[in-house]
């Protein structure tokens, strides 16, 4: 049997479908939210300047940003997928004096208790 001469780690396996799911969404609300804080501040500061050119590509450049951000999925780095096979084996317990004797279990009945046939 090949032993492996490290234990499996937890932080090797992908993450779970639901929670890169929660985690894109998530990353795609914030950016579009920076984008409406951007179009806003485009046309609320006043007087327009250099900065009002930087919120407008802001606005403009943001939805593209979140789009790519949500589809990317998950960092790019291959995980090693770990095998659940058995790493250790068991030692194997030595035979005792007395082991091929046989125990018998006998059951009586309790007086008090009325028999299964008479209930």
């Amino acid at each position: 049997m090949k032993r492996s001469r490290h234990a499996p780690a937890v932080t090797s396996l992908p993450q779970a479908p639901n929670d890169e799911a929660s985690r894109r969404v998530r990353r795609y609300a914030l950016t579009m939210g920076i984008r409406m804080v951007c179009f806003l501040l485009m046309f609320l500061v006043q007087p327009y300047g250099w900065y009002t050119w930087l919120f407008a590509v802001g606005a403009a450049v943001l939805p593209y940003v979140a789009v790519v951000f949500a589809n990317a999925g998950s960092d790019s780095t291959e995980t090693a997928v770990e095998s659940p096979s058995q790493q250790i084996e068991a030692p194997r317990a030595a035979p005792q004096k007395g082991d091929d004797a046989v125990i018998t279990v006998q059951e009586t009945r309790d007086p008090e208790q009325p028999r299964d046939d008479e209930r």
